[in-house]
């Protein structure tokens, strides 16, 4: 099991150099100068004065060389400073992050634990009013996109209701009730694609083990329905279910930036969203990096779990 982990750690390596290079090659094919950025609203500077701004931030030396220093000071645990504010990137993550985790791993919760139950269900009951419903709700998940779904909630639940304030971010250390009141909304718009797809993919991986040989034999036994779908069916379908869990899950963080931008949350997606529009080349690389890094570690450790429940991964 130690030679299998220490594996697909090797791979993280060839993996975050090819997203640094593609992400630092991108970032530059993006029209506009930095250089202005940096310079702020007083444009009235000489071509000489430009050009010393650039050089302070070495963006007059070839690509090859910017990206070398900058991978140099990646190593070295420094993401760069943002052209616009002058801060610390890595002081903005660490103020940032926090929100964006939680914002995750809440919609992850309302996505995965309802899904995989109603999905459950929804095989068990096959060609039911439940089965029905279900995929019903699993295509009008997949077909709205969580930009017009977030809009909808904030229109029923804020401005018709009034249960929940539409917009603004409470620190969940100063009001615990406050902090879900204003992060319930975000969820809701993340987590509802989410289990859209896992519900389907729940209900497709169990139907295919109710149909399998050593289910009807386990019934023949005498066991109990609990029994069967304990011991024999859920187990035996978790495989699949758990590959669509993870990508699903690191696929939020990607969703990230939509949903912060329309709640106003000070998360890592809105903080990525105003650099690309401000071209802050610091800015964006650090936090691509940052985020490629963490869905690589949720795929590994997807792969990680598959070699637990599965041993016959682990030789390969």
């Amino acid at each position: 099991m130690a030679q299998y982990i220490l594996r697909r750690l090797a791979l993280l390596i060839p993996v975050l150099l090819g997203v640094s290079l593609v992400v630092f090659t991108l970032v530059r094919l993006i029209p506009g100068d930095a250089t202005m950025l940096a310079i702020g609203v007083d444009q009235r500077i000489t071509p000489e004065q430009r050009e010393l701004v650039r050089k302070s931030y070495g963006l007059d030396q070839p690509q090859p060389i910017q990206y070398l220093r900058w991978m140099e000071h990646v190593l070295q645990g420094d993401l760069g400073t943002s052209l616009r504010s002058r801060r610390s990137v890595n002081e903005e993550l660490r103020l940032r992050l926090p929100v964006t985790v939680e914002l995750t791993l809440l919609a992850a919760l309302l996505g995965t634990i309802p899904a995989m139950a109603v999905g459950v269900l929804a095989a068990v009951r096959r060609n039911s009013a439940l089965d029905y419903a279900a995929t019903i709700g699993t295509l009008l998940g997949v077909s709205v996109p969580n930009f017009l779904l977030a809009t909808l909630l904030v229109l029923v639940f804020s401005l018709w209701l009034r249960w929940l304030p539409p917009i603004g971010y409470v620190e969940i250390e100063k009001d615990p009730l406050g902090n879900l009141k204003t992060m319930i909304l975000p969820a809701l718009s993340l987590s509802l694609p989410l289990a859209a797809v896992l519900m389907r993919n729940t209900r497709s991986a169990v139907l295919e083990v109710l149909s399998q040989e050593h289910v009807r034999v386990a019934r023949a036994k005498g066991l109990t329905e609990r029994r069967v779908l304990g011991r024999h069916v859920i187990l035996n379908a978790s495989l699949p279910i758990l590959t669509v869990v993870g990508i699903q899950v690191a696929g939020l963080l990607g969703g990230t930036v939509i949903i912060e931008t329309i709640f106003a949350l000070p998360g890592i997606g809105r903080y990525i969203y105003e650099a690309i529009a401000n071209r802050d080349y610091p800015v964006v690389q650090g936090v691509t990096i940052v985020v490629a890094a963490i869905f690589v570690v949720v795929s590994m450790t997807v792969d990680i779990l598959y070699a637990v429940l599965d041993p016959r991964l682990r030789t390969h």
